[in-house]
C-alpha cells in the first residue's frame, strides 16, 4: 500500500475534473477552471515520479533529457492549447506568450532561491555549488538567452525560432549523453516504485505516465478556456490569471520534489534539476509555440507578438541573462538568491515597470559578468569536459567577493 498509496490519490484528485470533461457533470468557469488544475496537478505528480523512476532504465543522459520533457509535459501542454487557440482566436497569442513567460520567471524567481533558502535552514551554508558537469547547462542557457533578446524585436515567434532554439536543445541532449553516468537520486514515491523487481517498476511505471499523459491531454484545452473565462467572469486580468496561476498549477510538483532533494540536503541534484527545466523550458516551450500555431492555422505564418508581449520576453530573457551570470562559478549565494527573488516580486508591487526593470536585470548580469569572469573558461570547460573544470578553478580567489 506504501506503494500504490500515493499513486491512488494523485490519480482520484484528478476525478471531478475528469467527471466534468466527459460530460457527466457540469459547472461553471471558476469551478472548472479550479478542478481541471488540480487534475493537472495530479497527472503532474505522476508524470515527475514516472520520470523520476526511468534513470534506472536507461543511459544517464537519456534520462536527464526524459525526465527534463516528462516532468514539465504538463506545461507544454496547457501552452500548446494556447497556441492552437490562437489559430482560431488570435487573443489566445497573448496568453501563450503570458503562460510561457511565467514558466520561466517562476522558475527562476521562487525555484532557484528556494533551493538556497532549503539548504541553509538544513545546513547553514550560504551558497549551493553545482557540479562541473553543470557547466553544460549553463551554457546552452546562456545561448538560448541570448538569442531570446532577438525574439522582442522581430515582433513575433516563427518557425526560425523554432528551428534555432531546438537545435541548442539537440545539442544539449548529445552532450548529456556523452557525460559520466551516475546514480540517480530518487527520493519519496519515486524511491518506493524503483525498489520494484525490474518487470514490475518498468510495467508500473509505463502504465503511470500514459494514465497522467492522458488525464493532461484531456483536461489542458479546456483548462486553459476555463481560465481565462474566470477572469472575464469575476473580474480578474486574465493575462495574470494565465502567466502565473496556470504554471504554479503545472509545475508544483517539480517544486515539490526540488524541495525534497534540498531538503536532505542534495544541493546539486535541487539546484541542478531547477537548471535543467529552465534549459527545456527556455528552449523547447518557447520553439513550440510557432510550430504548434502554424500546424493549428494550417499555413506557415510567425505567431505575432503586441508591445506587452514583446516587454514580457524581454524582461523574461533579462532575468535569465541576470540567472546565468550568477551561476558562471556553478555557485548560487543566498545573496544571488534573494536578489533574484526580490526582483521577482518587484513586478507585482509594479507590474508596469517590465522594461524598466528589464534594464536592472541587465545591468546586474552586467556587474556580475565582470566580476566572475574569470570563471567563464571553467564553466565553458565543464560544458565539454567536466575533468578539465576542476582543474585550478578560482573559487578560493573569488569566495569573499560572492558571499
Amino acid at each position: 500500500m506504501r506503494i500504490y498509496s500515493p499513486v491512488l490519490i494523485a490519480l482520484g484528485v484528478a476525478v471531478p475534473g475528469l467527471i466534468i470533461r466527459l460530460g457527466f457533470a457540469d459547472a461553471s468557469d471558476p469551478v472548472r477552471a479550479l478542478l481541471f488544475g488540480i487534475a493537472i496537478v495530479g497527472a503532474a505528480f505522476l508524470l515527475s515520479w514516472a520520470a523520476e523512476v526511468i534513470q534506472l532504465d536507461v543511459s544517464q543522459g537519456l534520462a536527464l533529457a526524459l525526465l527534463a520533457l516528462i516532468a514539465i509535459l504538463p506545461e507544454y501542454v496547457v501552452d500548446a492549447s494556447f497556441a492552437w487557440l490562437a489559430a482560431e482566436d488570435p487573443e489566445y497569442a497573448g496568453y501563450a506568450v503570458a503562460n510561457m513567460t511565467g514558466a520561466n520567471r517562476l522558475l527562476v524567481g521562487i525555484a532557484w532561491p528556494m533551493v538556497i533558502v532549503i539548504i541553509w535552514l538544513r545546513t547553514r551554508k550560504t551558497s549551493v555549488t553545482l557540479g562541473p558537469a553543470h557547466g553544460l547547462e549553463l551554457v546552452a542557457l546562456l545561448a538560448a538567452t541570448a538569442y531570446a533578446f532577438v525574439l522582442p524585436f522581430k515582433g513575433n515567434l516563427s518557425l526560425i525560432d523554432c528551428v534555432i532554439l531546438g537545435t541548442i536543445f539537440l545539442v544539449y541532449v548529445w552532450r548529456l549523453t556523452k557525460l559520466p553516468t551516475e546514480e540517480p537520486h530518487l527520493v519519496g514515491p519515486a524511491k518506493t516504485i524503483g525498489s520494484l523487481p525490474d518487470k514490475q517498476r518498468r510495467a508500473f511505471t509505463g502504465t503511470m505516465a500514459l494514465a497522467a499523459a492522458g488525464i493532461v491531454l484531456l483536461v489542458a484545452k479546456p483548462f486553459a478556456k476555463a481560465l481565462v473565462s474566470t477572469g472575464t467572469e469575476v473580474g480578474i486580468d486574465e493575462f495574470l490569471l494565465v502567466q502565473w496561476l496556470a504554471p504554479l498549477a503545472s509545475e508544483a510538483p517539480e517544486f515539490v520534489v526540488v524541495g525534497i532533494f534540498a531538503w536532505r540536503a542534495a544541493g546539486d541534484a535541487a539546484l541542478g534539476t531547477v537548471v535543467s527545466s529552465k534549459v527545456n523550458q527556455w528552449t523547447l516551450l518557447v520553439g513550440m509555440l510557432p510550430l504548434v500555431y502554424v500546424i493549428a492555422l494550417g499555413s506557415i505564418e510567425p505567431l505575432p507578438l503586441d508591445s506587452r508581449q514583446e516587454d514580457e520576453i524581454l524582461l523574461t530573457a533579462a532575468q535569465s541573462l541576470f540567472a546565468v551570470a550568477l551561476l558562471l562559478d556553478r555557485r548560487l549565494s543566498v545573496i544571488g538568491a534573494g536578489l533574484l527573488f526580490g526582483l521577482f516580486a518587484f513586478q507585482f508591487v509594479w507590474p508596469d515597470y517590465r522594461v524598466e526593470l528589464s534594464v536592472v536585470y541587465i545591468v546586474l548580469a552586467a556587474i556580475t559578468l565582470i566580476i566572475s569572469r574569470a570563471h567563464l573558461a571553467y564553466t565553458f570547460r565543464g560544458a565539454w569536459n567536466p575533468a578539465l573544470a576542476e582543474r585550478g578553478e578560482p573559487h578560493d580567489h573569488f569566495e569573499g567577493v560572492r558571499e
